[in-house]
């Protein structure tokens, strides 16, 4: 913790231009403390720690803001590199990009983004676990859920249950472009 506030402390100073003199005079400590707490070398008090950062011009939580946060490991597909892949209705004039995926046995959900362009298309219906959510971007459609269609222009979207027949009624303006994500595992819509 020392070595993370003693280079947050140091950051703010060169952000804002300011000297080790200038900090430590308006912080009541000496130059070499504040020296060593910006080098990980020595701990400071509460009381220390506050006014050092009313020095610095910050409130004490902007010092603590990054510490132990974890390093992270998002996964980043570039427009145009979602792996193209195979599902019911590939074979009909329908793009699948998934746009994200899962490593090992185990999905949690599945992002694509579809892209239909055949206006003369019999359409198939869907049955899969979990639940979908699809978010149209671009085109007109009526989708079909169970007995019910819905209307759906660019913005418009849809949540359902997976395991209920349903698919695309009628592309009425194309090309078509939603983003369709698959969450399994989660509680089930009624």
């Amino acid at each position: 913790m020392e070595r993370h506030l003693g280079n947050t402390i140091r950051a703010y100073r060169y952000k804002n231009h300011l000297t080790i003199g200038e900090v430590a005079t308006q912080a009541g400590i000496s130059q070499g403390m504040l020296s060593k707490i910006e080098n990980g070398q020595a701990a400071m008090s509460l009381d220390t720690l506050e006014r050092v950062a009313r020095a610095l011009g910050v409130p004490v939580g902007d010092l603590f803001r990054a510490y132990d946060l974890p390093a992270g490991g998002a996964r980043l597909v570039r427009s145009d590199e979602g792996m193209e892949v195979v599902r019911g209705g590939t074979q009909r004039g329908y793009t699948y990009n998934l746009l994200a995926y899962d490593k090992g046995p185990r999905r949690s959900f599945e992002p694509f983004l579809v892209t239909m362009n055949d206006e003369t298309e019999v359409f198939p219906s869907f049955e899969h676990p979990g639940t979908e959510f699809i978010h149209l971007l671009q085109g007109r459609i009526e989708y079909r859920h169970g007995r019910h269609t819905y209307l759906m222009e660019p913005g418009d979207s849809l949540t359902f249950r997976g395991d209920i027949p349903h698919g695309p009624e009628r592309l009425l303006e194309v090309p078509i472009r939603l983003l369709s994500m698959i969450v399994y595992g989660a509680g089930e819509l009624e």
